[in-house]
């Protein structure tokens, strides 16, 4: 074997740790990962292969550089096209709105019962299932109808969703690497009297999953009463005539 062949299996196999640490969520979003001198120590070898190893990460977007601070897990950044999805509680404090949440049932369902429209979990695993109100000012802002794979996310089934919102707490502690969204609009239906409002009351409704892998993380419907909430996108143009 070359030194070349050598440096290349070495340089994988560092990636490989860091990558296996952080999908494995050993290493959670905002973790620092060792100093470039500290992995030189661990794996015997020189600078530019530990270099290699990381920059592939961070062409992932699993790490990400801090000037003079070092090398950390990154945060995910959600976006639809060039729309982006913002955080419930961030949205309404944002307002200048004093933000709540409310827990209103949480349960753990096999996962032959759960819809596959939703998540397809593993045969034999168990899924938690929360519904959650946010409030902003003591006035319904959204209902939440959240799956969490407790395959994937088995720390879920013990955390206080009465203290924090579920989207919240999974990004602060769960890396993904992959996310759908979908966006609709119907009446309030079922959830009005949740909403505190008529059932034919126009909504819009948010959608997403996320996996790690091919592994289901989440899946949540966000629903939100049409007269409360906006979604606001502004992009350049690449100099073509306006529609």
């Amino acid at each position: 074997m070359s030194l070349d062949d050598t440096n290349l299996s070495l340089h994988a196999r560092i990636r490989a740790d860091i990558e296996g640490a952080i999908l494995s969520g050993t290493l959670k979003p905002g973790d620092r990962i060792p100093f470039e001198h500290e992995l030189m120590t661990q794996y015997g070898c020189a600078r530019m292969t530990v270099n290699k190893a990381l920059s592939g990460l961070v062409e992932a977007g699993l790490l990400e550089r801090r000037r003079r601070a070092g090398t950390f897990v990154s945060r995910p950044q959600i976006h639809m096209a060039a729309l982006a999805i913002p955080d419930i509680q961030a949205e309404v404090t944002g307002r200048g709105q004093i933000y709540r949440l409310e827990l209103l049932s949480r349960d753990v369902l096999p996962a032959a019962s759960v819809d596959p429209e939703r998540m397809r979990p593993p045969r034999g695993a168990k899924v938690l299932a929360l519904t959650c109100r946010h409030l902003a000012d003591g006035v319904p802002f959204a209902v939440e109808e959240r799956l969490i794979s407790l395959k994937a996310v088995p720390e879920a089934a013990t955390a206080d969703f009465t203290e924090v919102a579920p989207g919240s707490w999974l990004l602060a502690h769960v890396p993904w690497t992959e996310a759908e969204h979908r966006i609709t609009a119907a009446p309030a239906a079922r959830l009005a009297g949740a909403l505190g409002v008529e059932e034919s009351t126009a909504c819009l409704i948010l959608d997403r999953r996320t996996w790690r892998g091919d592994q289901p993380i989440t899946h949540v419907r966000q629903v939100f009463p049409g007269a409360g909430f906006d979604l606001v996108a502004r992009f350049t143009g690449a100099g073509g005539a306006a529609a």
